[in-house]
C-alpha cells in the first residue's frame, strides 16, 4: 500500500488561469470603484460647495436683518424722545399761558346770607319763603335751544331762511312786556356746550383751557344752582342733551329723566322729540308733584347748524318746530311757574361754534311768566334789541336771577349779577327791590373776592382797589335809602369786580412760559443739528461694484465686524440722552425744592434741557456740530427763508389771518425759481422734464387754491368756496362730480410717473388700476348719498335709509385702503418684474423692470393709501384739492430728483408747507370753529371710542399725516435696492420736515406769549399757538407710528427679494 505525501499537489493549469483572471477582474474592478469613488468626490465638490455657500449667504442675510431690526428701534426710540421734550415744553408753555381758575370748596347755606337782609318775610331763611330774600316761583322750567342765535329770534328786513322762522319770543316780549322779555344772551369764550353749561350755572368764567373737554366732561364740583337744589331738597328733571349728566351725575329724578347722545350731530330730531314727547306730559296738574325744576336741552337747531349751515331750509323747519312748539309750551304753565327759554351760545355763518366771534357769542334770553310780573325801569326798553349788540346780559347773570326767583341761595363763587327786568316790578319802578337784590348778589360777589384773594395769598380791602368806591359809594346810598342810586353803584361792584377777576385769571405764569420756551428752543437747535448733513456723510452713496465686493469680504469673514458709524448714531444720542435726563430729573426736583417752587414741572424741564444737552454731545462726537446748521447752498438758504418767514410773521394777527394766501405764495416762489434753476441741467430731455414739472407745481398750487373756507377777520375781502354759500356747511351740486373726476384722474397720473421708470409692474397695475380706483368711486359715492339724504331726493323712502348704506358705503372705502390697503403695502413684493432679453451678440440676458425706482415705487403706495381714506373723510372740494396736492407732491419728488437736491432740507420743508397749504384747502382755519365735527358720522353712526377721535383728526390735520408720511420719498424716488442708509437717510429727512414744525410751534408760542396783553390774542394768537402745538405732537406720532414703520416694511420687502444694502 502506498503512503500519503508530506506536500500538497500542485494545482491544475485550470484553477490557475482561473484565479489569475478572478485577481485580475478583482484589481479591474477595485479600479473602477476608486476611478467612481474620485468621480463621484469629484462631482460633489461643487454641490457641498453650493450648499455651503447658500448657508453661508442666509446667515450673512439673517445677520444683516438683525442689524437693521436692532436700527430701527433705536431709530424709534430717537422719535420718542424727541416727542417727550415737544411734549415737554409745550406743558411748561401751557401750563404757564392758559392758567385755569382755582376752584374754592366753599357753599352758599340758605341761614347763612352774605349780607343782613333787608327786611322779614313768611318763612324767611327756608326754601319754602325763600333763603336770602323772597321768593317769587314755586317751580321752573328751563328750555335750553343749543345754538339759538340771538338774531333768529327777532324780526329781520332779508330773506334768509334762519331769519323770521322764530316770531314767538319777539312777539310776546313786545306785545305782553309784563309777561316776558327777550334780550341777547352774551356768551363767554370758548363757546362750547359743556363750557356753557358750567357758567350757567355756577356764575363763573371758564377758562380757555377748558375747550379741549368738551368731549369728556367732568362733574362740576364747585357750588352751582343744581346742587344748591338737590341740597335743598328740591327734585330736578332732566331731558335732553346728555352733557348734562356727566356734568351732575345722581342729580335727576331717576325714571322721569332720560338723557340722548349729543354728539350726532347728523340727527335733527331724535333729541328735540324726545324733549318734545316727555316733556308736555310733566306739566299736567297730575305730575306737578313729580318736580320742581324741569330742564329740556334740545339740539335740533345746533345739529342743523353743524350738518347744513344756517342758510338752509332744514334750519328754517327747525326753528319753526320750536316756535310753534313753544307757543303751546307757554299755555301749559301755571301761575306759580317761571319759564326761561334761552341758546347757551351761537353760530358763525357756517353754523360751528367754540370761538368768540360775535355771531358765536350773541345767543339769546327769554324769560315768561304766565302772571305779569317783568317791568321795564325805562320805557323804551319794552321793545326787545334789534341786535346783539343792544342791551345785552351776561350768561352768569341768569344764576343769581333764578337763585333769587326760586328762593335758594346764590352759588358761593357766583360773579353774575340779578337781570334788573326781574325784579323792577310790574310798574318798572321797584328800585327798593332791585337795590335789596343787588346788595345780596354783590355781598356775595365780595365774600367770593374775599376768599379767593385769600386762597392766593393776596390782599383784596385795599382802598386802592378798583371796586373800593362803587363798594363804598353803594353802602352810602343803602344808608340813605337812595334805592336807585344804590342799585347803580352795586351794579357798578359788579361789573369792575368782574373785570378783576378777569385780569386776575389771565395773570400769566411768565417763569414757566420762558421754561417751556427754552426747552422747546434748545429741542430745535438739536433737531437741527442731527438733520444737517456731514461732508464725510457718503453712507448713501451707491457702488455696485464696490458694494459686491465689499459683500464677498463680509461672507469671507475677512472684513465686516465694526458696523459703520451712521448705523450707531440713533444709539448713541437715546443712550447720552438717558445718561442726561436722569441727573437733569434729580436736579431739577432738588432746585424746585430749594426755590421754594415745589413744582415737579420743572424737573421734567430740568431733564428735557440735560438730556437735549448729552444729546448734543453724542452728535458732536459723530461729527455734526452747531456750525452744521448753517446752509451751504441756495437751497438750503430758500428753506431757512420760508421757515423763518413763515414764523416771524405769526407777530401779526393780519398776517395770520391770511397764512393760507402767504403758503401759497411760498409755493409757487418754489416752483419759480426751481423752474429756473432747471435751465441749467445738462441733458435736453432732464431740463425740459424739470421745467414741465415747475410749472405744472405752481399751476397745482393755484388750482387748489380755489378751495377756500374763509375766516370771519377775512371778510369782505374773501369769497368762501368750500361749501354751497358762506352761510352753508353742505356742499353744492356741482362739487358732487368732483370726487368721481379724482376717482378717475388720480389713478392715471400716479401711473404716468410709474411707467417712464418701469414701476407699472406687480402689484401696481391691480392695486391702483382697479381697487385704488375702485375705492375712490365708492367714496365719490358715499357723498352723493350723503346729499340725497340731506336733500331729501328720494322722499319716499324710510327714514335713515340713506344714511344707513351711506355709512356702510363708507365704512366700506376705509376697509378697503386702510386694512386691505396696509396688508397689501405689508406683504407685498417691489413693484418689479423679471423679464429676458435677447443680447447683441446673441445671448439671453435678464432685465429687471423697476429696478432703478425700486424703493420708491412701492413706499408710494403708503401715502398714496392714506390719501384716499383722507379723500372720504373730507368734503368733495377737501378731496379735489387734497388731489392735486398730492399731485403735487409728485412732481415735488420729480424736481428734487432731476436737480439733483434729494439730499437738501428743501424737499422736506416744502411737504410741509404743501402740508399746512392743504390744510385751509380742506375747509380749515386755525379756530376750534373749524373743527368738522360731523366728519366723525361718515363712517360711524354714533360716538364710538377711540373711532371717533381718530376719525376727526385724520379730517382735520388729513393734509399734514399724508405729507409726513410722503417724507421718505424724498430719499427714495428713483432709488434702486442697493441704497445704503435708506433707514438714516430717511430719519434726517423727517428732522427736517419736523424741524419746520417745531420752528413754527415755537415761535407761536413766543409770539402768543410775548402778546399775552394783545387785544387779537383769543381770537387768533391763541388759537394759532394751539394749533400750531397739538399739530407738532401729532406729526411727531405720524413720524414713528406710520413713517417710520413703513420705511421698515418697505426696507424689508425690498431686502428680502434683492438683500440687504447694509
Amino acid at each position: 500500500m502506498a503512503q500519503p505525501n508530506s506536500k500538497q499537489p500542485a494545482p491544475s493549469a485550470d484553477y490557475k488561469t482561473i484565479a489569475a483572471e478572478y485577481a485580475r477582474a478583482k484589481r479591474a474592478k477595485e479600479a473602477t470603484d476608486a476611478a467612481k469613488q474620485q468621480q463621484q468626490q469629484q462631482d460633489g465638490a461643487p454641490k457641498t460647495k453650493a450648499n455651503a455657500s447658500e448657508l453661508q449667504r442666509k446667515a450673512f442675510e439673517a445677520r444683516r436683518k438683525s442689524a437693521f431690526g436692532r436700527r430701527w428701534w433705536w431709530a424709534v426710540g430717537f422719535w420718542l424722545w424727541l416727542l417727550c421734550i415737544h411734549a415737554v415744553g409745550i406743558l411748561l408753555f401751557t401750563s404757564g399761558f392758559l392758567l385755569t381758575r382755582m376752584v374754592l370748596d366753599e357753599k352758599s347755606e340758605c341761614t347763612v346770607p352774605p349780607v343782613e337782609p333787608a327786611g322779614s318775610w313768611k318763612g324767611m331763611g327756608t326754601v319754602e319763603g325763600g333763603c336770602w330774600h323772597p321768593k317769587s316761583f314755586d317751580k321752573a322750567v328751563v328750555v335750553i335751544i343749543d345754538a339759538l342765535r340771538y338774531d333768529f329770534t327777532v324780526p329781520v328786513a332779508d330773506n334768509a331762511p334762519f331769519h323770521n322762522a322764530f316770531p314767538f319770543l319777539h312777539e310776546t316780549a313786545l306785545k305782553s312786556p309784563q309777561n316776558a322779555f327777550l334780550r341777547p344772551f352774551i356768551a363767554d369764550p370758548p363757546t362750547a356746550t359743556l363750557q356753557r353749561l358750567k357758567g350757567l350755572t355756577t356764575g363763573t368764567l371758564p377758562t380757555f383751557i377748558d375747550a379741549g373737554s368738551n368731549f369728556a366732561g367732568t362733574a362740576i364740583e364747585e357750588d352751582n344752582l343744581l346742587m344748591q337744589m338737590k341740597g335743598l331738597g328740591q327734585r330736578i328733571v332732566h331731558i335732553g342733551d346728555d352733557t348734562w349728566v356727566s356734568l351732575f351725575p345722581d342729580y335727576f329724578e331717576p325714571n322721569i329723566s332720560r338723557a340722548y347722545d349729543s354728539f350726532n350731530v347728523w340727527d335733527l330730531h331724535t333729541v328735540d322729540t324726545g324733549v318734545i314727547d316727555h316733556l308736555a306730559p310733566l306739566l299736567q296738574p297730575e305730575n306737578k308733584g313729580k318736580w320742581d325744576v324741569l330742564i329740556g336741552h334740545l339740539l335740533g337747531v345746533d345739529h342743523a347748524g353743524h350738518r347744513y349751515g344756517p342758510d338752509h331750509p332744514a334750519m328754517k323747519a327747525k326753528l319753526e318746530q320750536m316756535d310753534a312748539w313753544l307757543r303751546d309750551l307757554s299755555t301749559q304753565i301755571d301761575d306759580d311757574t317761571v319759564l326761561i327759554v334761552m341758546g347757551d351760545h351761537g353760530m358763525d355763518e357756517k353754523g360751528d361754534h367754540g370761538g368768540e366771534s360775535d355771531d358765536e357769542v350773541e345767543a339769546a334770553l327769554w324769560m315768561y311768566s304766565k302772571r305779569p310780573f317783568f317791568g321795564r325801569t325805562d320805557p323804551n326798553h319794552v321793545q326787545p334789541p334789534a341786535t346783539g349788540k343792544e342791551r345785552p346780559v351776561n350768561q352768569i347773570d341768569l344764576v343769581p336771577t333764578l337763585a333769587l326767583l326760586l328762593g335758594i341761595p346764590i352759588p358761593f363763587n357766583n360773579l353774575g349779577g340779578p337781570i334788573e327786568e326781574a325784579f323792577a316790578g310790574v310798574k318798572g319802578n321797584d328800585w327798593a327791590n332791585l337795590a335789596a337784590v343787588s346788595r345780596i348778589s354783590a355781598a356775595g360777589t365780595q365774600r367770593y373776592q374775599d376768599s379767593y384773594f385769600a386762597a392766593r395769598g393776596m390782599e383784596s380791602s385795599s382802598k386802592s382797589s378798583p371796586t373800593h368806591a362803587s363798594w363804598t359809594q353803594a353802602h352810602s346810598a343803602w344808608a340813605t335809602k337812595s334805592w336807585s342810586a344804590s342799585y347803580q353803584s352795586f351794579r357798578n361792584f359788579q361789573e369792575e369786580t368782574l373785570q378783576v377777576c378777569k385780569d386776575l385769571w389771565a395773570r400769566f405764569d411768565v417763569p414757566k412760559m420762558i421754561t417751556g420756551i427754552i426747552v422747546m428752543a434748545a429741542g430745535v437747535i438739536m433737531l437741527l443739528v442731527y438733520a444737517s448733513r456731514d461732508e464725510d456723510e457718503d453712507f448713501a452713496a451707491t457702488d455696485i461694484e464696490l458694494d459686491f465686493a465689499e459683500k464677498k469680504l463680509e461672507l469671507q469673514g475677512i472684513v465686516g465686524a465694526a458696523s459703520p458709524e451712521y448705523t450707531q448714531l440713533h444709539k448713541n444720542i437715546v443712550v447720552a440722552a438717558l445718561v442726561g435726563a436722569i441727573p437733569g430729573a434729580f436736579a431739577g426736583a432738588a432746585g424746585s425744592q430749594l426755590l421754594g417752587v415745589n413744582d415737579l414741572t420743572y424737573a421734567a424741564a430740568a431733564a428735557a434741557f440735560a438730556s437735549i444737552v448729552t444729546a448734543l454731545v453724542a452728535l458732536t462726537d459723530a461729527g455734526k456740530g452747531l456750525l452744521n446748521i448753517l446752509p451751504t447752498s441756495v437751497w438750503g438758504w430758500l428753506s431757512v427763508l420760508f421757515t423763518v418767514s413763515q414764523s416771524v410773521g405769526f407777530a401779526s394777527n393780519s398776517y395770520t389771518i391770511w397764512e393760507d394766501s402767504i403758503l401759497l405764495f411760498f409755493i409757487s416762489t418754489f416752483g419759480a425759481i426751481s423752474a429756473v434753476a432747471s435751465f441749467s441741467i445738462p441733458s435736453p430731455v432732464e431740463r425740459t422734464l424739470a421745467v414741465y414739472h415747475s410749472v405744472l407745481f405752481i399751476v397745482l398750487g393755484r388750482a387748489a387754491s380755489f378751495s377756500k373756507l374763509c375766516r370771519e377777520e377775512q371778510m369782505p375781502y374773501c369769497t368762501s368756496t368750500y361749501y354751497a354759500s358762506s352761510s352753508s356747511s353742505t356742499s353744492a351740486g356741482w362739487q358732487l362730480l368732483i370726487p368721481f373726476v379724482v376717482a378717475f384722474a388720480l389713478p392715471a397720473i400716479i401711473k404716468s410717473f410709474l411707467v417712464p421708470l418701469r414701476s407699472w409692474e406687480g402689484l401696481g397695475p391691480t392695486w391702483i388700476g382697479y381697487i385704488y380706483r375702485a375705492g375712490l368711486f365708492m367714496a365719490a359715492l358715499y357723498w352723493v348719498l350723503d346729499a340725497a339724504d340731506n336733500g331729501e331726493w328720494v322722499p319716499g323712502l324710510p327714514e335713515q335709509t340713506l344714511k344707513t348704506i351711506a355709512v356702510y358705503v363708507a365704512q366700506l372705502v376705509l376697509a378697503l385702503v386702510f386694512v386691505a390697503g396696509t396688508t397689501a403695502f405689508v406683504w407685498a413684493p417691489p413693484l418689479v418684474s423679471v423679464v429676458q432679453s435677447r443680447a447683441p451678440d446673441g445671448s439671453n440676458k435678464v432685465v429687471i423692470l423697476g429696478y432703478g425706482n425700486t424703493n420708491g415705487a412701492r413706499y408710494l403706495l403708503l401715502p398714496m393709501n392714506l390719501l384716499a381714506g383722507c379723500i372720504l373723510l373730507s368734503k368733495p372740494m377737501g378731496g379735489g384739492a387734497l388731489a392735486l396736492v398730492f399731485w403735487q407732491t409728485m412732481s415735488l419728488m420729480e424736481i428734487l430728483d432731476l436737480n439733483g437736491l434729494t439730499a437738501e432740507s428743501i424737499g422736506p420743508v416744502m411737504l410741509a408747507l404743501l402740508g399746512n397749504f392743504a390744510y385751509f384747502k380742506t375747509g380749515h382755519q386755525a379756530t376750534p370753529s373749524s373743527i368738522q365735527w360731523d366728519s366723525a358720522f361718515i363712517p360711524l353712526f354714533t360716538i364710538r371710542y377711540p373711532w371717533t377721535p381718530i376719525v376727526v383728526a385724520l379730517n382735520h390735520f388729513g393734509a399734514q399725516i399724508i405729507a409726513a408720511s410722503a417724507v421718505p420719498l424724498v430719499v427714495l424716488w428713483k432709488v434702486g435696492p442697493k441704497r445704503k442708509g435708506v433707514l438714516e437717510s430717511a430719519s434726517r429727512a423727517l428732522a427736517a420736515f419736523v424741524s419746520f414744525f417745531a420752528v413754527e410751534s415755537l415761535a407761536t408760542m413766543a409770539w402768543a406769549g410775548h402778546l399775552r396783553r394783545h387785544l387779537m390774542l383769543y381770537r387768533v394768537f391763541c388759537p394759532r399757538f394751539m394749533m400750531g402745538a397739538v399739530l407738532l405732537l401729532v406729526v411727531d406720532l405720524v413720524c414713528i407710528v406710520v413713517t417710520l414703520a413703513g420705511v421698515r416694511s418697505n426696507t424689508l420687502s425690498v431686502s428680502e427679494v434683492f438683500g440687504f444694502a447694509d
